[in-house]
């Protein structure tokens, strides 16, 4: 049985993820090789940090095992922690190319007024 209290949320929330990227905001982020890279890199530091807090012989974090799947890899890492990173990693990326354009359109338009201005 899936946890409601955390793998749930996890899951939903990265689907959703996907599904905006796919459906309605199309960047392009999941073909390219830096976001992979990124995510990699990401994972690279989840681990160490994660594995740290979460790790079963002294937890600094702790999961209520009724809420989550009890599936924990490498060092007592929940598989929550890493679906929901994913989730929230992506998501501010997604935003962050969808609003990218409309940044970069906005500072030409400031620009081409402040040169009318100049001259």
């Amino acid at each position: 049985m899936i946890g409601l209290g955390y793998t749930l949320p996890a899951l939903v929330a990265a689907l959703l993820v996907v599904v905006a990227e796919l459906r309605w905001l199309r960047t392009g982020l999941f073909g390219r090789p830096a976001y992979w890279l990124s995510m990699v890199i990401v994972i690279g530091f989840q681990i160490p940090v994660d594995g740290w807090l979460t790790k079963l012989n002294a937890p600094i974090v702790l999961y209520n095992d009724e809420q989550i799947t009890g599936w924990r890899f490498p060092w007592d890492i929940p598989v929550e922690d890493f679906v929901f990173g994913f989730a929230l990693v992506t998501g501010v990326l997604l935003a962050w190319e969808r609003l990218r354009p409309r940044a970069e359109e906005a500072d030409r338009t400031s620009a081409r007024q402040r040169d009318e201005v100049d001259h």
